[in-house]
């Protein structure tokens, strides 16, 4: 197959063949100036960005829904989901990485050089079924968001999230550190918000850390099951892989072996950090919904309605419910950003068509506002609570189809050259892609057959 060659005098990958020689995000790749010496600090701030954008994905609204019915029904007993899917999250988003830095091509354009076309479109497909998933998390969380806050009705705030589109067009127009600048500023509201949760609702410390443990309650229990696979699927996001591997590269490090492997020292330095904050909201939202809701009996409570009208009155602290109102605005507005670039990637990559942003978006958010408006009708709010929980098992459904291309790829030597994975990487990553396929599996036996 005539896709790439390694350069003999760096290490680095080039392509033998592109079709349009387009670059990943196309002017903004390389465009953040990164120092080529000075203090380790510059140099790390001038990588700092696209791990945060990575993590946004995992803890959008999709989150939400999976954290609290799993700590309103099982107590802390899902934090040990929590935290193994992040580790799992820091092994793939840093893959991801090192495929984008090592190869000049992000996922997207890798699958469609690799692939036959037919098994190309299939995965063009897959992973926009998750896009579509992951758009439809945020549509509801942010209609929801906008409801608790200023009282606007489901509907209309579902329809209202299409204009977020003129937002991220505004965003890139000033350039991609502003769209970084935007959603870190995001993100500080959000931890803010759980970490004032988190001291309000005083949760015991022994039971937050014996939930860390595994425990066999997480594979026995159909339901448990459901909602572990749910939380992997909004914490693994399959978009998220695509959207990395193209980020990275928006910074200007030499295209050398030496100044690759610097980028991807950065780059997984940046991914890991990032991925910590998110590995402290989702907890902090389990842990919230565990000690403040199934503490006191209410294993009830799986909306996101039904818990920001219990916060305050349970914690007696009137601001608690408002602080997670704005948690949720804003990870609702943050996710926007993230799965506006990946479906442009997405789109760009396996297509080779670019389309215009605002076009993009309001394509993908128009088919994600259809099915909003359809459950509303149907079945009313709470209908869309069932909807949010339902779309992060489809994005867990998903993972394989971005998980086995990436590790195939960064396996790959003569893809990959000097910044191939070693061998004990590879056994960790097939051994993760191999759960998540179980996992999938088991569910689908058990849905197949109604235990």
């Amino acid at each position: 197959m005539d896709m790439v060659h390694a350069d003999a005098t760096d290490g680095a990958v080039k392509p033998s063949r592109l079709i349009d020689d387009r670059r990943s995000l196309g002017p903004l790749n390389a465009s953040i100036h990164v120092p080529p010496a000075g203090l380790w600090l510059r140099r790390f701030l001038a990588f700092a960005g696209p791990g945060y954008m990575v993590s946004v994905g995992y803890m959008d609204p999709g989150n939400w829904a999976t954290d609290i019915s799993g700590g309103s029904k099982f107590g802390y007993t899902l934090l040990a989901v929590i935290l193994i899917s992040n580790v799992m999250a820091i092994v793939l988003q840093a893959l991801a990485a090192r495929l984008g830095i090592a190869t000049d091509k992000d996922l997207a354009q890798a699958c469609r050089d690799y692939y036959s076309r037919p098994v190309s479109l299939a995965l063009w497909l897959a992973c926009e079924a998750a896009i579509i998933a992951c758009d439809l998390a945020e549509v509801i969380g942010t209609a929801i968001a906008l409801k608790l806050l200023f009282g606007i009705p489901l509907l209309w705030g579902a329809l209202l999230t299409a204009l977020d589109a003129f937002l991220i067009l505004l965003l890139m127009q000033r350039g991609f550190r502003y769209l970084e600048a935007f959603v870190v500023a995001l993100l500080v509201i959000i931890f803010v918000c759980f970490a004032a949760q988190i001291a309000m609702s005083s949760p015991p410390v022994a039971a937050v850390l014996q939930g860390f443990i595994p425990s066999s309650t997480i594979v026995t229990d159909p339901l448990a099951l459901y909602i572990a696979i749910g939380i992997i699927g909004a914490t693994v996001m399959p978009h998220n892989l695509y959207l990395h591997s193209s980020i990275v590269q928006t910074r200007a490090y030499p295209r050398t072996e030496q100044g690759r492997r610097g980028a991807l020292k950065w780059a997984v330095t940046d991914s890991t950090i990032a991925l910590m904050l998110a590995l402290f909201v989702n907890a902090a939202i389990l842990i919230t919904a565990a000690a403040v809701f199934h503490d006191n009996g209410r294993t009830d409570v799986e909306e996101i309605e039904q818990a920001h009208a219990l916060l305050s009155p349970m914690l007696g602290v009137g601001i608690a419910s408002t602080l997670f109102a704005v948690a949720l605005l804003a990870s609702g507005l943050n996710s926007t950003v993230t799965a506006t670039l990946a479906g442009q990637i997405v789109m760009e990559g396996f297509l080779h068509l670019r389309l215009p942003d605002w076009m993009r978006r309001l394509i993908t958010r128009g088919i994600a506002i259809v099915p909003v408006v359809i459950v509303t009708a149907l079945y009313g709010e709470s209908g869309t609570a069932k909807l949010l929980i339902l779309s992060q098992v489809v994005l867990s459904m998903q993972l394989p189809f971005a998980i086995i291309p990436l590790v195939t790829f960064v396996s790959d030597r003569r893809l990959m050259g000097a910044l191939a994975i070693p061998a004990w990487l590879k056994v960790v990553a097939w051994a993760i892609a191999l759960v998540i396929v179980a996992l999938n599996v088991k569910l689908l036996v058990d849905v197949v057959l109604g235990t």
